[in-house]
């Protein structure tokens, strides 16, 4: 019961920092790209991708988040090159509530790609 009890806290500690860091680095224009590496590979409840979730951090600070099973991202590794690119910023969002960024990401070493937006909520929902 303590490794469930664990995983369930770093899940969800990985949900609020993916909701408070809901976008960081240099991409500020849709269309625009980086390199950077893999941080870290989670699922939303578990320490690892599974039915309830993938997310991942990237080194520039950038996060994605899905309520589904990535098996591209399960595949990554942390240290990963990815080309991550700025697919679209949504419009109308309260002041200061930058959620809901899509980006697209390729992983240099399986050539696997996905698309994931940067928090679990929009902009102006929950």
């Amino acid at each position: 019961m303590g490794n469930l009890k664990s995983g369930l806290i770093l899940g969800l500690g990985a949900v609020l920092a993916m909701s408070s860091l809901a976008h960081a680095g240099d991409l500020t224009r849709v269309g625009q790209c980086e390199m950077t590496r893999i941080k870290q590979i989670m699922g939303r409840i578990t320490p690892r991708p599974d039915n309830s979730g993938t997310g991942i951090a990237y080194a520039d600070g950038v996060m994605g988040f899905s309520y589904q099973f990535i098996a591209a991202i399960a595949r990554s590794r942390a240290g990963d090159r990815v080309r991550l690119c700025l697919v679209s910023v949504p419009k109308n969002c309260p002041p200061g509530d930058n959620r809901g960024r899509f980006y697209s990401a390729r992983n240099m070493r399986t050539g696997a790609s996905w698309k994931l937006p940067d928090a679990e909520h929009m902009c102006g929902g929950a």
